[in-house]
């Protein structure tokens, strides 16, 4: 599957009695979001769609080709929202993923008197364990 850098989709946008917004994308089923503000949901949606996109591409799934006017309700308003996936791809490949491990108790202890970072050593001991499969 060839993966675009860019994406445009349609959202509808709808104004709540509250007076923030709702946001959907009727091409893409279950990408919803919203905002206090029409600015927190312009920038809500953006994320949104990123995800949503992000999630297809990583599950194989066929990201349709957007239609740019589809029908809405009266009371939704079609705003165009375009993303760009090639740095939200890398930021999603370089976020930082909590692991849970167990080590000794007496080398937790020592390694805290150390002042060790525990995240560091287990990235430069991974780095080094890869290079050495490599």
């Amino acid at each position: 599957m060839d993966k675009k850098a860019r994406y445009t989709f349609a959202a509808a946008f709808t104004q709540e009695e509250s007076g923030g917004y709702s946001v959907r994308f009727p091409q893409l089923d279950g990408c919803f979001t919203q905002g206090d503000s029409l600015d927190e949901a312009m920038s809500n949606a953006k994320e949104a769609l990123s995800l949503h996109l992000f999630g297809m591409e990583e599950d194989g799934e066929r990201i349709p080709e957007a239609d740019l006017l589809p029908e809405v309700d009266h009371d939704e308003k079609v705003v165009l929202i375009q993303v760009w996936m090639t740095p939200f791809r890398e930021q999603m490949r370089n976020q930082s993923v909590k692991k849970t491990l167990t080590i000794p108790a007496w080398l937790n202890a020592a390694a805290e008197e150390a002042n060790v970072n525990f995240s560091q050593v287990l990235q430069n001991a991974l780095r080094d364990v890869l290079a050495e499969r490599a």
